[in-house]
């Protein structure tokens, strides 16, 4: 299925990709309290793991230095990612994001807030500067809520997915594999887990 075009999200052109979202329906009167909420879960990013429950990813917030931050999350910050499985020995089994965009669209009936994530080095390794990601440093992850006058929506949209080649060869094949089966819809499934726990508020 050719992936949606949508406003804050990079064009896809090649490799693979994915959209992935959820939508919650609630009444008008509690629309804007309830995004209040879904708002304030989408930027706790080191609480995104207790939304999921087990077997979901671990994630952690880091500045642009490299120290855990416990804030909302901002452009030139780092993402450290504790996928279930093996994660990449140069970064002591953790993949690791950059945050390259925020953004921001209010209309009249509508709000939308998106963060677009894409495969970086560890922050914390001065002596690699490899990506240090299972998919190459073509591919992002943007993940976006939104709300109507009726529903609320929580997505992650996958774009220009293909496998991290630059490494060493043990994490070369541990890409391959995990990139693979990312693209082939197992990565859609930890995310729909984030994008219905984000909107789970019973």
């Amino acid at each position: 299925m050719k992936p949606k075009q949508i406003k804050g999200v990079p064009e896809q052109q090649y490799g693979g990709s994915h959209d992935t979202e959820s939508e919650k329906r609630f009444e008008p009167a509690l629309l804007l309290s309830k995004f209040e909420i879904l708002q304030n879960r989408f930027f706790s990013i080191n609480q995104w793991q207790s939304y999921c429950g087990e077997g979901f990813a671990d994630f952690r917030l880091y500045d642009h230095k490299g120290d855990l931050a416990e804030r909302n999350p901002q452009k030139g910050d780092f993402i450290r990612i504790d996928i279930p499985g093996p994660g990449e020995k140069e970064a002591e089994g953790y993949d690791w994001v950059e945050v390259t965009d925020i953004c921001f669209c209010e209309e009249r009936n509508s709000e939308s807030i998106c963060m677009t994530c894409r495969p970086s080095e560890d922050p914390n390794n001065v002596k690699n500067d490899h990506i240090t990601h299972f998919y190459s440093s073509k591919a992002t992850s943007t993940f976006m809520i939104s709300r109507t006058t009726e529903n609320l929506t929580a997505a992650v949209y996958g774009r220009n997915e293909s496998p991290n080649l630059n490494a060493e060869l043990i994490d070369t094949v541990r890409n391959i594999f995990v990139a693979a089966g990312g693209m082939i819809g197992i990565s859609k499934i930890q995310w729909k887990k984030l994008t219905d726990g984000l909107l789970d508020f019973d």
